[in-house]
């Protein structure tokens, strides 16, 4: 069995240290100035692409230094660990000055995942916030997995990769959090549909309106509604009853794609109401329509900095989506049972 000591990559890092500092020189103005505000774990499928991991990670650091531990997991029976430390560096626009932020790559074979909790946990920075991205939520299905997961403050994973979107909802609303906080990419994806939709509603007459809301109608690409589309709406039942009303909730599959697999939402009441909807009408662009009159708004691509750039800004666990996953899975119940 191929293992790592802790203390051997905790004296390598200090060495790394020494060795920028030398290449900089004595001239403080021109040296390296070490940054980290919290433990970035990243757990991957060795099939992962590492130059996207690598280049999230680098566009993460200027707002989020971290000292980032990437575990890089393959299939294989036999015991094996290996890693190697480097150093992420940035210079700042208009200085001199690089910052830098520690980098640690594990290698590990699924059959040692057992003993990544005793290797992890010594290289989290004291005294910190540990943040744990899985990027394969699957990975949370795995006994050995959860020991090491629950080394974090924050899990952030990415529900959209599992296969079956009502059991992944059941999953998430019985993940024994105690005092981790959960985040899931797939609610972090509806930011802007949310606020596009909060947005309408800031008009009074249109708030007004929010309790005699009786159809909740989710387009959706696809077959069967993406936990995206239960999110959302999860989110929108929710906020109907806490005005007040009640409403009916639909999915409707529908031609089109986007990224999250929705193509509209279509919000309605009785006779004489106003209809609201949104429509995915291009890659990146949503068309608004009250009534008869419409508008078009751009929806920027997310990508994995974008959406781990807004987790990593929220601290603390999202009441919002706390509610939302509780919903959601409500909802989804109902349906099958239905």
């Amino acid at each position: 069995m191929t293992t790592i000591a802790p203390e051997q990559i905790l004296r390598e890092m200090s060495e790394l240290w020494v060795s920028l500092g030398k290449q900089a020189g004595e001239d403080t103005s021109t040296g390296v100035l070490r940054a980290c505000s919290m433990t970035l774990i990243v757990a991957a499928e060795e099939s992962d692409d590492p130059q996207e991991i690598g280049e999230t990670l680098a566009a993460l650091m200027p707002e989020h230094p971290s000292r980032a531990i990437v575990i890089r997991l393959r299939r294989g029976d036999q015991r094996a660990l290996a890693a190697r430390v480097f150093a992420q560096c940035w210079m700042p626009f208009g200085h001199r000055q690089q910052i830098c932020c520690e980098q640690i790559e594990i290698t590990a074979s699924y059959a040692s995942l057992p003993d990544l909790p005793a290797v992890v946990l010594p290289l989290a920075v004291p005294d910190l916030p540990v943040i744990l991205w899985c990027r394969n939520p699957g990975l949370l299905e795995q006994p050995d997995f959860q020991p090491l997961a629950g080394i974090a403050q924050k899990l952030v994973l990415d529900a959209g990769g599992w296969p079956d979107p009502a059991a992944a909802l059941r999953f998430l609303a019985a993940w024994p959090r105690r005092r981790q906080s959960l985040a899931d990419l797939a609610w972090t994806r509806l930011t802007r549909w949310r606020e596009l939709i909060s947005q309408i509603f800031e008009n009074r007459t249109y708030l007004a309106e929010l309790p005699h809301l009786s159809a909740v109608n989710i387009l959706h690409a696809g077959a069967r509604p993406t936990i995206e589309a239960w999110y959302l709406a999860a989110w929108l039942s929710e906020g109907i009853r806490q005005a007040g009303g009640r409403a009916q909730v639909h999915f409707t599959s529908a031609p089109g794609s986007a990224a999250c697999g929705l193509v509209g939402v279509e919000l309605g009441g009785g006779p004489g109401a106003h209809a609201f909807s949104l429509a995915v009408v291009e890659e990146h662009s949503v068309e608004i329509r009250i009534d008869e009159v419409c508008q078009r708004t751009v929806f920027s691509p997310a990508t994995g900095y974008t959406l781990m750039r807004e987790e990593l800004a929220i601290p603390a666990q999202d009441p919002v989506y706390d509610r939302t996953l509780a919903a959601a899975t409500a909802l989804a119940l109902s349906s099958n049972s239905g």
